[in-house]
């Protein structure tokens, strides 16, 4: 797989708004994965986010957590425990929850 490491770096790291130190060496990790899997915690995580339309910095802030914490929860390095997984179902179903969390 050819891939410019620097390139996707700088669009993360312009997403999280946020220094995202050895970013790049995690990449080139990735880039030499040989399997991915996902499992179904990730696609909520992602889809929650999605249906808000909101970038990874946006949604960490609305939820109080940290981006590297998201960043890993989408990612799959770890499973959200069960509150967050119940909080991410109702947001999807109630994308409005969002502001009112926020509020």
């Amino acid at each position: 797989m050819n891939m410019d490491i620097e390139q996707i770096a700088t669009t993360i790291k312009a997403d999280a708004g946020e220094p995202l130190a050895d970013l790049c060496q995690a990449l080139r990790e990735v880039a030499e994965a040989k399997g991915r899997t996902t499992t179904a915690e990730q696609l909520l995580v992602r889809g929650a986010r999605n249906k808000l339309g909101l970038s990874q910095s946006e949604y960490a802030a609305r939820i109080g957590t940290p981006v590297a914490t998201l960043r890993d929860l989408e990612q799959g390095r770890f499973p959200p425990p069960g509150a967050a997984l119940c909080l991410l179902k109702l947001l999807i179903s109630h994308p409005q929850l969002a502001q009112e969390i926020a509020a």
